[in-house]
């Protein structure tokens, strides 16, 4: 075997995962012709959106202008299209600014004109242009109440699409007659890519009544405003058969499948044999984690369904229903539940980060999950069930020092999570 460390391995997965969903790596192969008379205008928004943007302007023959918004510390250093900087996963007025003038800039395109929107995940709150008579506070507000409830990213973002001016297909919509190619790094669960970023390019075959049944199921308190948008159809999304759509087109260029297909591929060259479990895995962290717990037992007792040694590779993106007030993203969540199910169980470690490089709104990828966590937790006198109860996995694997902070990666195929079982 090639590897110096169970630790070592599990962060080479990861890194072997992000590099192969970067911008430079996948987009290049994907970029349209330039059009013979017109111009072409670059736009987009999401965590890699600047990176992208960068990777077009590096790889274009012909000039370029436009605009993407990004994450605040996800930017790139562009020379033609500039980058603004906004909030996730709640938006802000600079989100909303850009988003205005994205709006702004394709108004006038011609036929001979092309439009390259560049899309990753994350471009849902980046791009927050709300809906006529809805404000950005009340925006914020239901954002908050979706994120602390548990919704899943495709619940999530059909509500967001029926309140907003420029999701669902709207942006598209704008830019007519202009032809608009839109390139995506998916984010989401099954990889559809009317959900990533909310879709502000493609139609949406969703309804103000789904919406308002989200909202409903997770009881996010709305006012009256909201639900009269809603119940009178004002917040429509354009749908498939809008014959403006026709001359369009779309592919995504980088998945969740991709990354942990790069990642198997870097076990199997250390010598441990990869399982990927799925790259769409959903519900809540604690959950997730009960599942894969036991599983990496039934390998590591009687070596089923898998020999040993082996490592389980899954992606997806979970959801955390937050009870507590402590720190933490989903991936250390899902870590801190595995942790306790575990409980120091022998020859087993684990990694869980988002691809992205930054679990929810904390400074960290993830973390890490050794053999001796356990141990040392119990003589730092760190109780891990009281502390997933308080949803504090950043606080429990910080005072380890078992977080795995790696920056911003300046791409997006969402979780990731590697089990070893030695």
């Amino acid at each position: 075997m090639s590897y110096s460390s169970p630790r070592q391995l599990l962060l080479d997965l990861y890194t072997s995962a992000v590099n192969a969903v970067s911008a430079e790596k996948c987009l290049p192969a994907f970029l349209p012709a330039p059009p013979s008379h017109g111009r072409t205008l670059v736009i987009g928004a999401g965590k890699g959106a600047a990176a992208m943007a960068k990777t077009v302007e590096d790889h274009w023959q012909g000039p370029l202008s436009g605009l993407v918004v990004t994450r605040y510390g996800h930017g790139a250093d562009c020379r033609q299209i500039e980058v603004v900087e906004a909030a996730h996963p709640v938006p802000d007025e600079a989100g909303r600014a850009a988003a205005g003038r994205i709006m702004q800039m394709v108004q006038g395109l011609t036929e001979d004109d092309l439009v390259l929107c560049l899309i990753s995940g994350g471009g849902s709150s980046l791009l927050a242009l709300p809906a006529e008579g809805i404000s950005l506070e009340q925006k914020q507000a239901v954002n908050k109440a979706l994120l602390k409830s548990g919704a899943t990213i495709s619940e999530m973002n059909c509500v967001r699409k029926h309140l907003s001016a420029i999701k669902g297909g709207r942006l598209a919509l704008a830019c007519a007659p202009a032809r608009v190619v839109t390139l995506l790094i998916s984010d989401v669960p099954g990889d559809d890519p009317g959900v990533i970023a909310s879709g502000p390019t493609l139609p949406d075959p969703g309804t103000c009544a789904d919406a308002l049944a989200i909202l409903r199921k997770y009881q996010i308190a709305i006012p009256d405003n909201i639900v009269s948008h809603l119940e009178s159809g004002a917040g429509e999304t354009p749908k498939p058969d809008d014959a403006r759509f026709s001359r369009n087109s779309h592919q995504v260029i980088a998945t969740a499948q991709e990354a942990l297909q790069a990642a198997a591929a870097t076990a199997r060259a250390a010598g441990i044999t990869p399982y990927i479990l799925s790259d769409e895995i959903e519900g809540e962290a604690r959950d997730v984690a009960l599942v894969h717990a036991a599983m990496a037992r039934q390998v590591a007792l009687y070596g089923q369904p898998f020999q040993k040694p082996c490592v389980l590779i899954s992606g997806g993106e979970t959801t955390v229903t937050v009870r507590g007030s402590g720190r933490g993203g989903r991936n250390a969540e899902f870590l801190l539940s595995l942790a306790a199910a575990l409980d120091g169980y022998p020859g087993i470690s684990a990694i869980a980060c988002d691809t992205d490089g930054i679990d929810g709104s904390e400074d960290n990828a993830g973390a890490i999950y050794a053999f001796d966590s356990m141990q040392r937790a119990e003589a730092l006198q760190l109780r891990a069930r009281q502390m997933l109860e308080n949803n504090d996995g950043y606080g429990f694997f910080s005072a380890l020092n078992d977080l795995v902070v790696s920056g911003p990666t300046r791409t997006n195929v969402n979780d990731f999570r590697a089990i070893l079982i030695l």
